[in-house]
């Protein structure tokens, strides 16, 4: 039984990781037969993980096909609002919580994530890693499962917001001023800094919807 456990729970994982890096978007349709031949596995644990991405809004089901969601304008607005105050607090908390360490390596993620700015991919994942670990610098373990849930629903998401010309170097910029308020022990502005990034990164997917600006890939 622990084993058909972890299967399903590996299952689970594998999907999500590759709905999170792309490698299925939103309309893409998930077929059993063909996850169990691609990650190796028996098709019980892939339906199981199936099943429970359905169940948490990620996949959606037409007629008898299983297909990543998307989210609507009204969907992505309310899930920015929510991930503004969650991060928010996130940030207030690691400028009181972090220890030097962490903080050091927020601080080299920013330098070393510089090197993949023209690279949209790359700094997707390097971006969501940043985030992750300024989440993890909160110490707060139900505050941080809530985050876990919200940043799953942002791979649902078709495009990354740094896809935007130009946005890559100015959200490093902006991470730079969040880690500078959390190394000073500044909760307020940390929080302050951290929901203007996010506001900008809003702002900049509105705009890549509307096809107002130039997206590189």
């Amino acid at each position: 039984m622990a084993e058909n456990t972890e299967a399903q729970k590996d299952a689970y994982d594998l999907i999500l990781d590759a709905i999170d890096v792309g490698q299925y978007g939103p309309g893409d349709r998930l077929v059993e037969s063909e996850l169990a031949e691609r990650f190796g596995m028996s098709r019980t644990p892939i339906r199981e993980a199936l099943q429970r991405l359905e169940t948490q809004s990620m996949l959606t089901r037409t007629g008898r096909s299983l297909i990543v969601a998307s989210l609507d304008h009204n969907q992505l607005a309310e899930l920015y609002v929510v991930r503004a105050e969650l991060e928010g607090l996130a940030a207030s908390l690691a400028a009181q919580h972090a220890s030097p360490e962490e903080v050091r390596v927020l601080v080299a993620m920013v330098k070393n994530d510089l090197e993949l700015v023209d690279d949209p991919g790359k700094l997707s994942r390097a971006n969501r890693r940043f985030h992750k670990q300024l989440h993890l610098a909160s110490h707060n373990r139900y505050l941080i499962a809530q985050l876990d849930l919200v940043h799953r629903s942002m791979a649902l998401l078709a495009t990354t917001s740094l896809a935007a010309d130009g946005r890559g170097t100015v959200a490093l910029g902006e991470h730079g001023a969040i880690v500078q308020a959390i190394a000073d022990g500044d909760g307020a502005k940390a929080s302050k800094a951290l929901k203007q990034h996010l506001s900008q990164a809003f702002e900049t997917r509105l705009k890549i919807d509307a096809g107002e600006v130039e997206t590189h890939h």
